[in-house]
């Protein structure tokens, strides 16, 4: 990459008499700057980039991008109103914008974006589209599935853009890509020239990043404002946006669409419809219904909540890429189950165990009410809250768990460099509040592996066990470190010591040693 296609990148007029230099990398860690690289001084949370300008122009950095106003250095300084927005420019160019070369499928929401993603996924797969697609979960790409981190947040720009790339040297026609608040606030999916957006649902969710309700839901409204600005390209025949007419973000998000929109429900009139909607243990029946077709939907995911991320990925699916709809069906139904989303874990015990991503107040809620149409016996929910993150969730949480639960085990849930008695007393309180008495109807156990043993202790047979909040995730973090951990193998773990059968290790938490 030159001098001159950085400048071209960020939108810059190249100045008279600049010097081309050949960049050699792109880098927003200035340990990382090596002859010839271009340093993108990116403000962070704890650390601001432009402190390391000097380590980097020591390291060999040959231009150097930030926000501050023009300072003397020694080599070439491009001055952006972002540097954020910035690395995502350039590592779309670096990459050689390969998102112009895909159909831009963006799904965001507060609940259900995975599982809406892998049902879509399927759907395309099933009409025979070559897609790649990136979650917080994974990035699939023809037949390699690779991890995209610990924790549930979308991949850092540069990484998408490399997946994206990636694709389309694969041959991939369609790019389903799962985006978060953060992803978009912190410009993760800019210069993706997204061609379709879904929404999920808004609901109490990132207030601690955020700062309020509005402006997280403004950062999800971004997805869809965006879509009237993506680049021309010459395959896609029309831009939409995919919107849940039963949902609270539906004005806001009608608003911000200035393309074509299409909307979907189960209680409001909207462009497509799901009715006659059958939840059981084997999972899902629905008939979805518009004013051109009616299609009969069979799914083995479990809950009735499910039903609007199959309507969310069949409207994007039939009414924004033109799929029939007995297409969309079958790659619906081929979609068995989403890693840690009402998965049930049996090793033979006379009751159910399932683990749950639920870690909003609103999934916990539909989550449970899953849980009470698969049993009419005890529910015993086991859950935690994150430190660093929304203190009002903790509370509230604990309230929905009181209300809709009969017995509750509050534990840990990354309580990071938080004490996470102080977390667990935040849940007790909502759960007190909610007139539950403790050591009766619900306890605290702050070691999640004790905390699984604890309930499943407490099932009778027909009762129901779900663990909530961590699902596929593979680590949890106590002070700063990264522990490995995964609520499917403890759960197994803890039904294994339960029935006495051969099964995996408890993994282990700095929490068991307490």
């Amino acid at each position: 990459m030159r001098l001159s296609e950085i400048y071209t990148a960020l939108l810059k007029d190249i100045p008279d008499g600049q010097v081309e230099l050949e960049i050699t990398s792109l880098t927003v860690d200035s340990r990382q700057v090596k002859s010839g690289a271009c340093f993108v001084a990116v403000r962070g949370s704890s650390q601001d980039g432009h402190s390391y300008i000097p380590d980097a122009l020591e390291r060999g950095a040959a231009v150097v991008i930030g926000e501050q106003d023009q300072p003397v250095l020694s080599q070439p300084y491009i001055q952006v109103g972002d540097t954020r927005l910035a690395w995502a420019q350039l590592a779309a160019a670096w990459h050689g914008y390969p998102a112009r070369s895909l159909v831009m499928i963006g799904v965001t929401g507060t609940d259900g974006k995975s599982t809406t993603c892998n049902l879509l996924f399927q759907i395309l797969r099933q009409a025979g589209i070559p897609t790649g697609m990136i979650t917080t979960v994974n990035a699939v790409i023809g037949d390699e599935i690779s991890d995209t981190g610990l924790h549930v947040t979308t991949p850092d720009a540069f990484e998408v853009q490399a997946y994206l790339r990636r694709m389309v040297d694969a041959g991939m026609t369609h790019c389903i890509l799962e985006t978060t608040s953060h992803g978009l606030a912190q410009h993760r999916v800019s210069a993706c020239d997204f061609d379709l957006a879904v929404i999920t649902n808004i609901t109490h969710e990132h207030i601690d990043y955020h700062g309020s309700i509005e402006a997280y839901r403004q950062a999800k409204a971004s997805l869809f404002r965006g879509l009237s600005t993506s680049h021309p390209k010459a395959d896609v025949i029309k831009r939409i946006g995919v919107l849940n007419r039963d949902d609270s973000s539906y004005p806001l998000l009608a608003e911000a669409t200035q393309v074509f929109k299409t909307t979907y429900a189960v209680e409001n009139p909207a462009d497509v419809l799901a009715q006659a909607i059958e939840s059981t243990a084997e999972g899902l029946k629905l008939t979805i219904r518009s004013d051109d077709y009616v299609q009969t939907i069979t799914s083995p995911l479990i809950g009735r909540y499910n039903a609007y991320n199959i309507l969310a990925a069949f409207s994007a699916a039939v009414e924004g890429i033109g799929i029939e709809p007995a297409l969309a069906a079958r790659g619906i139904a081929a979609l068995k189950a989403v890693p840690g989303r009402m998965e049930v874990i049996d090793l033979g015990q006379p009751f159910l165990a399932i683990v749950d991503f639920a870690h909003t107040p609103n999934a916990l809620r539909q989550a449970l009410t899953t849980a009470r149409e698969l049993t009419e016996d005890q529910v015993i929910c086991v859950f935690g809250s994150a430190g660093l993150r929304d203190r009002d969730k903790r509370r509230l949480m604990a309230e929905v768990s009181a209300e809709m639960a009969d017995l509750t085990v509050l534990t840990a849930e990354d309580p990071r460099t938080e004490s996470l008695d102080e977390i667990l007393e935040e849940m007790a309180i909502g759960a007190r509040e909610q007139g539950i008495i403790e050591g009766e109807q619900f306890w605290r156990v702050p070691d999640r592996g004790q905390a699984l043993r604890f309930a499943l202790d407490l099932a009778q047979p027909g009762d129901l066990v779900i663990t909530c909040g961590k699902g596929h995730e593979q680590s949890m973090c106590f002070g700063t470190t990264e522990y490995p951990w995964d609520d499917r193998t403890a759960l197994r773990a803890a039904l294994s010591e339960h029935m006495n059968v051969l099964g995996p290790e408890m993994p282990h938490l700095p929490t068991r040693d307490a």
